[in-house]
């Protein structure tokens, strides 16, 4: 009984989340459960909410009401962190530390020390041939590879990635995703946030966001479905149209 309760036990939660900036709400009271192994995608345009809920889950910023669970612990906690990889909009890497210097800080202060890991994941963002390259001397395109790496090699149980393939070429930004495949195969839960339409139906499900607030939730071809349109961009437009009306 106690396994099967602990398999059911969403790997994050939000309740009733709200956060404020002066007269601006970010995020609206919103409610969320996101289940283990599972893709999930977060669409919404700019300033629909989505950088602040994800650092809302992961605990770097304080709801003003509300709260967020990763795992079934409220956040902030410092010691689930070492659960949680976290890959910012911007590069949150060192510029004057190498790509292996970087690498291994970011393993450290999750408690990880095991240098086939480290490894692994330079092979994984094509990056081992740099691994004594000074971050600065990176392209863009690199810097995102390496953030990403720095928030992975600790292999976390989840994973909340915002933007992670602007800036990747084609060819790897599909490596990258048959990562995180085996990622959520393997337990993982990831949440996506991302402009790029086409990765849509790459996730298991999608959450659309507009104003801070779910306007949608579900796999790709639901939406459409609900929508009555062929893509899911035509949908947001749809859906966050009716919204507007009601």
């Amino acid at each position: 009984m106690e396994q099967s309760a602990a398999a059911a036990q969403p790997a994050v939660e939000a309740r009733s989340l709200t956060k404020r900036f002066g007269a601006i709400t970010a995020v609206d009271g919103l409610d969320l459960e996101l289940s283990p192994g599972r893709i999930y995608g977060l669409l919404g345009p700019n300033g629909s909410g989505k950088t602040t809920l994800i650092r809302c889950l992961v605990g770097l910023a304080k709801p003003t009401s509300g709260e967020a669970r990763v795992l079934g612990v409220r956040m902030p906690d410092r010691e689930n962190l070492a659960n949680v990889g976290y890959m910012t909009q911007s590069d949150g890497i060192y510029a004057d530390l190498s790509v292996w210097e970087n690498l291994r800080f970011f393993a450290a202060l999750a408690g990880t020390r095991d240098k086939r890991a480290l490894d692994d994941i330079l092979d994984v963002v094509d990056l081992s041939a740099r691994r004594n390259a000074p971050a600065h001397q990176l392209s863009g395109g690199m810097r995102r590879r390496l953030s990403l790496a720095c928030a992975l090699v600790h292999r976390p149980s989840v994973l909340f990635l915002d933007e992670p393939t602007v800036g990747i070429d084609p060819a790897l930004r599909v490596q990258f995703w048959g990562y995180f495949r085996d990622l959520a195969a393997n337990g993982a839960t990831i949440l996506v946030s991302s402009h790029v339409m086409d990765e849509a139906d790459r996730c298991d499900e999608l959450l659309l966001i507009l104003r801070g607030q779910l306007l949608d939730r579900g796999s790709g071809a639901q939406i459409r479905d609900r929508a009555g349109t062929p893509n899911i961009e035509a949908a947001f437009l749809t859906l966050g149209g009716r919204e507007a009306s009601e």
